[in-house]
């Protein structure tokens, strides 16, 4: 079990690169009042580590039982 999710995280970190590398063109990018023009490698980025930001913030959040 251990090997496939190995495989697997190994997949998705393999997917997640070649889309970084291959979006490296400048976008510009709306957030509420604020106009940025970025690398588009930077805001995926920004948006990868969020995402998993939350993920881990969910999943302390999941795990924590309070005493009663």
């Amino acid at each position: 079990m251990k090997t496939i999710k190995l495989i697997g995280i190994l997949a998705l970190v393999f997917a997640l690169g070649a889309v970084i590398i291959q979006n490296r063109a400048p976008v510009r990018t709306h957030f509420l009042f604020i106009t940025l023009e970025m690398p588009h490698i930077l805001l995926l980025l920004l948006i990868a580590g969020a995402g998993f930001a939350l993920g881990l913030l969910v999943a302390l959040f999941k795990s924590f039982k309070p005493k009663e």
